[in-house]
């Protein structure tokens, strides 16, 4: 262990050993801060205090006699990302269909396959290696799209798994599109509420999950007015994946109608909708959540991302890494996926015209993976920002590291030079959950083996 491990070490430390005192104070100092508040900006040289689970002050020079110091000298301070949307029981299957073709395939394989077979360990182990894995590349609040709620123990692992990983995470929870369950959903979800969502000021939340439409399930998964009645009931948010083309925006419509879009309903992908469809979202202050790589690789739809229509709309959406079957686990790729191809497709349109092109930038695409993710979370004045007030949320990103150095636009490193390795430190609710690197709190060795036998348990459960 060298002088810098040694150090570090000896600051975690002094943290866990004052953890149990809500008073506890951390300071950083001397980082670059990127804090994504309009009113703040960037930092080039500042320090960020916490105290407690929340942030206290940002600020040049501050000074506290009692805090515990982190020197963060060479290090850009950022919010931690928000994943707006991940099928996080998958996750023992990641890669397991990197080539799939459509929805039909993955929704075969997947939801009519593999899923049937899960037992409530297996939605512990998957969800839990998903949170971790956020963890470990700067995602601090997760949306778990849990669609796969057989019963209400499978809904209790999943929770479970959540709370035991310490990330800031959204249950939403649905009832499984094909094979036998108990048909306790949506009736289970005042239990859940009850049980596990009883404060507003807690880590974990929960919100219905639903489809857009009922040509894959059945309308028992469909949002409708039902649904709506049961979300208003608990008064918690809405997800809403699937929504596709003309029969969602048709939906759309609908929902408008019968007064049950808000902004505390999200659409999930939001491709091919129609520009009546959008209008309709934005004068609801209905979110949106995109999954760029999913739209893209797996070719969902038009197979690209709706980011152009969002912002036409005066939507600005949050990102979601979706399912690790086939795609990436980590917001850089989504951030960097969006960029690539909403700037690509803004050339093209305008070559040849004179027009000049409307390109998005490396600070939209971190305002999508941080504060409008939190904002379509439900979450906006909790965390997405490093705003005083705000829980604390953050990561600290090595910005000498080899391949970030030398550090001349912090938010431009983040977004285009930054991966995981470079994420030295994680906090959520101002808990460190990675430190030097490593997540805390992991047995790899235990967890690995733990994930290898859940995987064996589906592949011979759905070969038999």
């Amino acid at each position: 262990m060298n002088a810098d491990d040694t150090a570090s070490a000896a600051v975690l430390e002094q943290l866990q050993r004052r953890s149990a005192d809500p008073q506890r104070r951390i300071l950083f100092t001397g980082a670059t801060i990127v804090t994504m508040d309009p009113a703040l900006g960037v930092l080039d040289r500042g320090d960020l205090l916490v105290e407690g689970d929340t942030i206290a002050a940002v600020g040049p020079a501050l000074s506290t006699d009692d805090a515990v110091v982190v020197e963060s000298t060479g290090t850009i301070l950022a919010p931690g990302f928000v994943d707006t949307h991940r099928h996080a029981w998958e996750a023992q299957l990641r890669r397991i269909m990197p080539d799939v073709d459509d929805l039909a395939g993955y929704v075969m394989a997947t939801l009519a396959g593999y899923a049937p077979a899960y037992r409530p360990e297996d939605m512990y182990i998957g969800t839990k290696l998903a949170a971790l894995t956020a963890i470990d590349s700067g995602i601090t609040c997760m949306l778990d799209f849990s669609h796969n709620s057989r019963s209400a123990e499978h809904s209790d692992a999943a929770i479970q798994a959540l709370l035991d990983t310490g990330i800031r995470g959204v249950h939403a929870s649905m009832g499984p599109h094909f094979g036998d369950w108990d048909r306790q959903w949506p009736g289970d979800l005042r239990r859940l509420k009850n049980q596990y969502f009883s404060s507003n000021d807690q880590l974990l939340t929960l919100r219905v999950a639903a489809l857009a439409t009922d040509e894959i399930a059945g309308p028992a998964l469909t949002y409708g007015p039902d649904l709506a009645r049961v979300a208003q009931d608990l008064d918690i948010g809405v997800s809403v994946d699937a929504v596709f083309g003309t029969s969602s925006s048709e939906a759309v419509l609908r929902w408008a109608k019968e007064g049950i879009l808000n902004p505390g309903v999200t659409l999930i992908h939001a491709t091919g909708l129609t520009t009546e469809a959008w209008k309709t979202m934005a004068a609801t202050g209905t979110t949106v959540a995109l999954a760029p790589t999913s739209d893209a690789q797996i070719g969902l739809e038009t197979a690209i991302p709706a980011i152009d229509e969002a912002l036409s709309a005066g939507i600005r959406p949050g990102l979601s890494i979706d399912v690790e079957v086939a795609l990436a686990s980590d917001m850089f790729t989504q951030m960097r996926a969006l960029h690539a191809i909403q700037r690509m497709r803004a050339v093209n349109a305008s070559y040849g015209t004179g027009r000049p092109p409307s390109r998005i930038t490396t600070h939209d695409v971190l305002d999508f993976a941080t504060r409008q993710g939190a904002r379509t979370n439900g979450l906006e004045s909790m965390t997405g920002s490093l705003t005083p007030g705000k829980k604390a949320d953050l990561q600290i990103i090595q910005a000498e590291a080899l391949n970030n150095m030398p550090l001349n636009d912090p938010i431009g490193t983040v977004v285009l030079g930054s991966d995981a390795r470079n994420i030295s430190a994680v906090l959520i609710n101002g808990e460190p959950r990675k430190w030097n690197g490593h997540v805390l709190g992991v047995d790899l060795p235990a967890l690995r083996n733990e994930v290898q036998a859940s995987r064996a348990h589906l592949l011979s459960a759905t070969t038999r």
